[in-house]
This record gives C-alpha cells, structure tokens and sequence, in this order.
C-alpha cells in the first residue's frame, strides 16, 4: 500500500506540473526553496570558524529552529497545506489506520519541501565530516530523523487543529491553536536575523537552542564530535521516540478525522444569527449577505484569514516587546489589514465549480464581484479600522492618527481590489471539504506564494503617495498637512477597490468557462 500511495503522489505532482500556470508557480517555488536550502546548508556545512565546533553547533541548531518553525506556521501563513492524496479518498479500502498513516506519511515525503528541507538539513554532514567519519555517521542519521520529525509535527498540529474545529465549541479554539502555530513566525524571524549572532549570544540562547527538538540532531553531533557517544545515542533515541509518539498521536487523529461524519466539518448553522435577519436589497446586497454569511461559517474560510488577522496585528507588538520602540504598535490595524488582504486571493476557489451559476446566469458577474468586495471590505476593514482608531488613542499618540487612518484606507481598499482580480487571474482548485481546513492538493503553496508578492508589491507601490504626503508633514511640523494625506488615502483605496472589481468583472465574463475549469477540484 506504501507504494501504491508513492506512486498516486507521484502521478499528481507529474499532473501538476504540467498545469499551465499552476505548473509554472510549482517549478518556480522549487528553484526558489532550493537555493535558500544550498543557502542553508553552506551555512551550517562551514559554520565552524577557528576551531570552534561549539559555536557552529550552535548556529547549526538556529538554522534547524528557523526551518522546524517555518514548517509550523507555513501551511497557516499560506492557507495552504499539501494534502494531495487526501485521506477521505481512502476511508472505504480494507485499511488498519496504522497502515493508511504510514502510506501517507511514506507519501508525504515524495513532495518537493520534504526533499527541499533534506538538502538543507545535510549542511550538518558537511559539517561532521570536517571532525570525522565517525560524527559524519551520527550526523547523517540525525538528518534522516530530523526531517522525519518535521514533516510527522506538521501533520500532527495540523490535524489537531482541524480536529479542535470540527466542533462547535472547539471551532474557535481551533482558530485560536492555527494563530498561535502562525505565531511561530515571529521566534522563526527573530532566529533567522541574529543567526550570524547567534555563536556570540548568551550561553542560555545556546542552551535553548540544543535542548528544544529541532536541536538534537545537532547536539548529538556535538557529542559525537567530544567522544561522548552515549549522550549522542540518547540524543538520536530521544529524537526517533519523540517521532513515534508524534506519528501515533497523528495515527489516532487520523482515525477520528476517518469516522466523523462527512458534515461535520462545515460551519454550523447556529452561526450568523444576525444575519439571518438581514433583507438584502438587490443582487449585490444578495452577495454580500451570502459572503458574510459564508465567512462566519466556513472553517477553510475562518482558517485562512483569522490566524493572519491575529498575526498581522500582533506584527508591530513584538519589537516592543523586544525592548525596541514601541511607536510601531499604532500601526496594528494596518499590519493586519496587509496580511489579510494576502489571505483572500482564491475567493472562487472556495466555491470550486459552484462558479457555474455565475457564469451561465446573465448579468450575474457584476453583482458577484462587486458583492464580494464589498464582503471582503466588511470582513476586513471592521476589526482593522477598529484597531487603527483605539491604539494611537490608548497608546497616547495623537499625532499617529493621520498616518494610522489613511495607510489603512490604502491598504484596505488596495489589498480587496486585488484580492478580487487576482481570484479571477490566477485562481487555483482547493480540494472538496475535508477535516483538514488546511487542505489544498496539486502544490499551491507556490502559487500563492507568488500571489502575495504580487500584492504587497501593489500595496507598497500605492502607499507612496500617501507617504509622502505624510513625511513632508512630520518634517514642516504642520498637522493640516498630515491629515491632507487622509483624503488621499481615501481616493486611492477607493479607486483600487473599483479598478480590480472593474478588472475582474471583464475578466471573469470573458474567460468565465477557464477560470470555472481552473478551480475545479482534481
């Protein structure tokens, strides 16, 4: 069964990659992962400077955190986690749950970032061979079990967290569990710019390093490395027990994802009361109360923006929480807003092939559109406009009001003009609804990934102006000017909101049967 699974893995990546632009995003994403793992590994492979096999251990170790963490708050951060041999698919076969989840954790490792990952992880052979053959030994062993740990942990906080929102009350602490795993980002950045810092640094910084999971492998180089062999096998043996009480906790989450009902992983009806009271007028009215209601409802919906809304806000918090300045924590709601407009570039990819009825129903693309936006606009703008009008207030700094208030509109309207046109321009098909709200299959990541460069890039280049504006202000000392920069900001999210809901309109009647073609699930 391992090797049926292996080669179904195999065949859907072959697919994939032949995909038109999904394909073209595939290999663009593994040429970009494999330059930053030979990165990765020179770096760890000639860490050690002057002899010092401690220090390099340690910068070893910092590079092992940065890309542990990476694989925990990715797959949040992105929306999107690589499910494309799906397990729903294969509830019916005569299978013990032993044996699916070694089929699919033995699949799991035939993607690219397992591969990508390894070649980043063998820096440490590089780097034991320097010392001996005897350490090049237990270094590549603990490269072996330390990709096996990373990979089975993702499953296993991903699945958790799916498990938690499958029910009505875990459904929020399912959310709140994906934010935390994407607060992961903020320890992953700090490691990755003081990682040439890192030898130097408080020896408890060090400690920390060796001791937490990512660092055994490393640490039981180390010992090698002194003619400690005992520690270094307890090292490795902690390192493979560590993996199989992870691959038997994600055995059982496995089994109770299998055998809860297939609609249980939907949004509950209790939810949107409110709503349920709204009369909308007309079809745009229609759209958004569908939208809003959607939002509310849909894990894969609530997992793909909540967590980066809590991330995006807590953004600005940490460097002051680092002992910097505290003057960036007024820009919360602005954070928040740029990371959640990343969040929303697939909108008819939700909806898979229910795209039909837009595109067949005559005058129903205009409506759909506009709808959407103004959803989004809603989703995002209230709990972001709410963050940028209370901190500078609570915070005391007045003057920030004007730089809080028009970089929000700016960003705002910017971002959900460009969810809306890029849904349209490079969607990509989500598998159907599955326990996992992570789930996605074919290798998005890539694609999203560059979806997001292409909107911030948008962003970026619109909040010039506004800056501008602002800066001449804060240098003439005069707070007329400052608050000049309000309207601006105004009239250009506003403008984006009506160029890419324009844009995208044209485009979806246009190309309405492609794009319904390129979000069906495969």
């Amino acid at each position: 069964m391992v090797g049926v699974l292996i080669r179904m893995r195999l065949l859907l990546t072959r697919r994939a990659l032949g995909n038109g632009w999904q394909g073209v995003t595939f290999v663009s994403g593994v040429v970009i992962g494999l330059v930053f793992a030979l990165g990765t590994a020179g770096l760890i492979g000639f860490a050690v400077r002057d002899g010092d096999v401690a220090g390099g251990i340690t910068v070893a170790a910092a590079w092992y955190g940065i890309w542990t963490l990476g694989w925990l708050c990715g797959p949040v951060l992105m929306g999107s986690s690589d499910e494309t041999v799906q397990p729903e698919h294969l509830r019916l076969l005569p299978l013990s749950n032993r044996q699916l989840a070694t089929g699919l954790l033995a699949a799991a490792f035939v993607g690219p970032a397992p591969v990508i990952n390894l070649l980043a992880f063998s820096g440490l052979i590089v780097l034991a061979v320097q010392l001996s053959w005897g350490v090049a030994a237990v270094a590549l062993v603990g490269v072996v079990l330390q990709l096996i740990f990373v990979v089975v942990l993702a499953r296993v906080v991903l699945a958790w967290i799916g498990a938690a929102m499958r029910s009505r009350r875990g459904r929020d602490l399912g959310v709140l569990l994906a934010g935390l795993a994407g607060l992961a980002y903020y320890p992953m950045s700090f490691l990755l710019n003081h990682v040439d810092t890192v030898r130097e640094s408080a020896p408890w910084l060090a400690n920390l390093l060796r001791a937490l999971p990512s660092g055994w492998a490393p640490t039981a180089v180390a010992a090698a490395a002194r003619g400690d062999w005992l520690f270094a096998l307890l090292a490795l043996t902690g390192l493979l027990a560590l993996t199989a009480v992870l691959w038997q906790a994600w055995s059982v989450l496995l089994r109770r994802r299998l055998t809860a009902p297939m609609g249980a992983t939907s949004g509950a009806a209790g939810r949107g009361m409110l709503l349920s009271r709204v009369r909308p007028s007309g079809p745009v009215g229609a759209v958004v109360v569908k939208e809003l209601r959607t939002w509310s409802r849909d894990s894969r919906r609530r997992a793909a923006l909540l967590p980066v809304l809590l991330v995006g806000a807590l953004l600005p918090v940490f460097p002051a929480i680092q002992g910097d300045s505290s003057a960036g924590v007024v820009f919360a709601g602005v954070s928040a807003a740029w990371f959640a407009g990343l969040a929303a570039n697939n909108l008819y990819g939700y909806d898979g092939t229910a795209l039909w009825q837009t595109v067949v129903t005559p005058g129903a693309v205009r409506a759909d559109v506009r709808g959407r936006l103004l959803a989004l606009l809603l989703v995002i703008g209230v709990p972001t406009l709410l963050l940028a009008v209370v901190l500078p207030g609570a915070l005391g700094r007045w003057a920030m009001y004007p730089w809080t208030l028009s970089l929000l509109f700016v960003v705002l309207g910017v971002g959900a003009g460009s969810a809306v046109f890029l849904s349209v321009t490079a969607p990509y098909p989500l598998p159907p609804r599955t326990a996992n709200p992570f789930a996605s299959s074919g290798n998005p990541g890539c694609a999203k990934a560059l979806v997001q460069v292409a909107t911030s890039m948008g962003q970026l280049i619109t909040v010039i102006p506004v800056l501008i504006v602002l800066i001449i202000g804060r240098v003439l000392d005069l707070a007329a000017v400052q608050w000049l920069a309000l309207p601006l900001g105004i009239a250009i999210g506003i403008a984006g909101a009506i160029l890419g809901a324009r844009l995208a309109e044209q485009r979806l009647a246009e190309r309405g049967p492609e794009i319904l073609a390129a979000v069906q699930a495969r």
